[in-house]
């Protein structure tokens, strides 16, 4: 169990306490504990108990739950109050905007027990009428719950490949060939089916093997001798697999992979892609294309039939790929929220044969995350100064600052300190709540601002979590390219944001794009690897990649950005 995992545990006990009206000195010393332990750097998982007390907001109470939950995986009080929830008020915390009382009002006043049965309240008026809610709330809620029904089902990218991988690794010694397909293939940023392919000629044993692994639950119904459907348990997808001969993988694997628009397109030789992939009698994929007459497209690319526009006029050795990025922009440190401190970003980064890294902790206004004020500005540049003596002309830290993008469009800081910096990202963090018009408005202000050097996570979306603020994606892209800013595709898989959609509209306006982790540690710096995949998926070419650039290339940028 990780550090992690442990303050996971006392927020989920935090929210039931409240819900369940316990003593409120005890839930404020759950709190507590969570809010200090979720600073810890240092792995406090190893320590005793009495160690533990020594940590700040730890009592002797909640460090014997501490003990209690790393040695035996759980916590007795939480599984209690788990027992007296009903799972479908559980689902309720996944509502923005409902925290535990207003979920306990909805719970004991209306009797909603279920998410079917709030959205019932709300289409019939009553929630409005409970003091507290009112009609703007109970809308919020609607149409809450119709985006959480619209994601059911689904994985994140990175979370569906996991599923993939742990099938396949346990396949693999059992089988001649096992392949995954469909839109864990193709990268897709949300994934509602896993899709495996297993070469062999006794379907019937590949049956057998697979009601033996742990953790699927079978569809009966749905399966056939052939195919096996069903359930992936933890965590909860759709899963399917297809068994084939050795001469028909290569051909069944291509099938699987495109979305159905991109497998229906109709090349020049009047055959569709489909229907060359079943009659070519080369299955290799590059023949399968040909034998429509369209050029090769990679994987990433195959979601629908637009990629053959931007396939006339590129070849797929222009897309970007991991090998080609130099460094990193969007990065957080124990200076804010990070959990590693600069020089442990700075140093990993250099280890992954980066040429740069880019600090960009969280600005002055965001408390929540414990924001940089202007000493603490100063205290980290020149940290960064001694840092850079140290590595040397090869690897450098560059001056960076996520810096808040206010309710009115202004940046955080005086013009003074963000001088200070070699590069601004500017994101909006607070009042997310925002008409298309207002949104629009607010980060156009903060792109005509002379210091923004890069928009970041431009929506503010989290994938099946959150819907992304609306936006006028033309008038921001032209505005970016007007004011010579570059536009973020962070590579968080919560995020994703820029979506795949536009990046090629970017490109033609002569925005670069810039292939952002957005990493709080170490290891969050490998989600670049996402960040290449939807870059790839909309076509991002290498040339048109901001963190592709040299160290002397983005230093000399950098330079000309602020007119120096």
């Amino acid at each position: 169990m990780t550090n992690a995992d442990v303050v996971d545990i006392l927020e989920q006990t935090v929210r039931l306490l409240d819900l369940h009206d316990a003593d409120p000195f005890r839930t404020k010393a759950f709190s507590s504990a969570a809010f200090n332990l979720d600073k810890q750097k240092d792995d406090f998982t190893n320590l005793t108990t009495a160690e533990l007390t020594q940590l700040p907001g730890v009592g002797k109470s909640v460090a014997g739950k501490i003990r209690e939950m790393i040695d035996t995986g759980h916590l007795t009080e939480l599984d209690t109050l788990l027992a007296q929830t009903p799972v479908g008020v559980l689902a309720m915390f996944r509502i923005k905007g409902l925290g535990a009382k207003k979920i306990k009002v909805l719970w004991r006043e209306l009797g909603v027990e279920t998410l079917p049965d709030l959205k019932a309240a709300c289409e019939e008026g009553r929630v409005a009428t409970i003091k507290g809610f009112g009609a703007n709330t109970q809308n919020k809620i609607l149409h809450a719950l119709e985006f959480l029904q619209n994601q059911q089902g689904k994985l994140r990218m990175d979370k569906a490949r996991q599923v993939a991988d742990t099938l396949r690794n346990q396949l693999t010694p059992l089988f001649e060939r096992v392949e995954i397909g469909g839109q864990v293939r193709r990268m897709a940023q949300e994934v509602d089916l896993v899709e495996l392919l297993i070469e062999t000629n006794d379907p019937i044993t590949v049956q057998r093997q697979l009601n033996t692994l742990p953790g699927l639950v079978k569809n009966e119904v749905e399966s056939s001798p052939f195919v096996w459907r069903g359930m992936a348990e933890n965590p909860m997808v759709a899963v399917a697999f297809s068994t084939y001969p050795r001469e028909t993988v290569d051909c069944q694997l291509f099938i699987s992979t495109p979305g159905p628009a991109h497998l229906a397109y109709v090349g020049p030789t009047g055959v569709s892609l489909l229907r060359a992939a079943l009659t070519s009698p080369d299955s290799s994929e590059t023949a399968i294309y040909a034998a429509a007459g369209l050029p090769f497209v990679v994987p990433e690319m195959r979601e629908d039939a637009s990629a053959f526009a931007w396939a006339s006029q590129h070849t797929p050795a222009d897309l970007i790929t991991w090998d080609d990025l130099r460094g990193t922009l969007h990065n957080h440190s124990t200076y804010s929220d990070g959990r590693h401190t600069l020089e442990q970003m700075a140093t990993y980064a250099r280890s992954l044969g980066l040429s740069y890294f880019g600090i960009a902790d969280h600005s002055q206004t965001a408390t929540y995350a414990q924001g940089l004020k202007v000493d603490d500005v100063q205290q980290q540049h020149a940290e960064i100064d001694r840092l850079n003596a140290q590595f040397g002309p090869t690897f450098q830290i560059l001056k960076g600052i996520e810096s808040d993008i206010l309710g009115d469009g202004s940046l955080d800081y005086d013009d003074d300190t963000l001088a200070t910096f070699d590069y601004v990202v500017a994101s909006v963090h607070q009042t997310l709540t925002m008409t298309k018009e207002k949104a629009t408005a607010r980060l156009l202000r903060a792109i005509e601002n002379p210091y923004t050097t890069v928009l970041g996570h431009p929506t503010g979306r989290l994938l099946l979590a959150r819907e992304g603020y609306p936006i006028d994606y033309q008038e921001i892209i032209r505005a970016c390219a007007k004011h010579n800013v570059v536009i973020e595709i962070n590579a968080s898989p919560y995020r994703l944001d820029l979506d795949w959609h536009w990046i090629n509209y970017a490109q033609e306006q002569g925005v670069m794009l810039s292939i952002n982790p957005d990493a709080h540690e170490m290891a969050g710096l490998l989600d670049m690897h996402y960040g290449v995949a939807v870059g790839r998926k909309g076509g991002l070419l290498k040339t048109m990649t901001f963190n592709a650039l040299t160290l002397s290339e983005i230093q000399m940028y950098l330079v000309k950005k602020k007119g120096v």
